[in-house]
């Protein structure tokens, strides 16, 4: 789907004012509040807009240690794993991944000993062969998309679908 440059100003307003209502949207955009809510319905349609929740921190929730845990699985038992790993609370996303390991899970934890523990439940899971974590120490670039969603609005507006 083809984002245009009205599309990303209603973008950056959504990642910059999230609380802000649809009117205040349009008229912040000088745009008829159907036009931005007919914009919006299709950037949901279309899967750009994937969810209008909070963004919760597991930091605030009590879980500061964050790890990205690798699991090598046994052929044939990615599906099975994968479901496995949606029934662990403490791991927030997992990913199918090549190179090294087959599946990349990212994991937070009360402290080092819980994600031993974490850990240890992982290993012991059906399909899995073995795992390395690696933990993450600071957080250097905060998960963003406002420069990809500029990138995009800047290489539309160019004529460069």
């Amino acid at each position: 789907m083809a984002v245009d440059a009205l599309d990303t100003r209603i973008l950056r307003l959504l990642i910059e004012q999230p609380r802000t209502s649809v009117r205040e949207y349009a008229r912040i955009l000088a745009v008829a509040r159907g036009t931005l809510q007919a914009r919006l319905d299709r950037l949901e349609r279309d899967g750009v807009i994937t969810g209008t929740g909070p963004v919760l921190s597991p930091a605030a929730l009590g879980h500061p240690v964050l790890a990205f845990v690798h699991l090598e699985v046994t052929q044939g038992h990615l599906d099975e794993v994968g479901e496995a790993l949606a029934a662990v609370p403490e791991i927030v996303e997992a990913f199918s991944t090549t190179g090294g390991g087959d599946l990349l899970a990212r994991v937070v934890a009360r402290d080092n000993g819980h994600l031993e523990d974490v850990i240890q439940r992982l290993i012991q899971l059906p399909g899995v062969v073995r795992t390395r974590t690696e933990v993450a120490l600071r957080e250097r670039v905060p998960h963003r998309l406002l420069p990809l969603v500029e990138s995009v609005g800047r290489t539309a507006a160019d004529g460069r679908n």
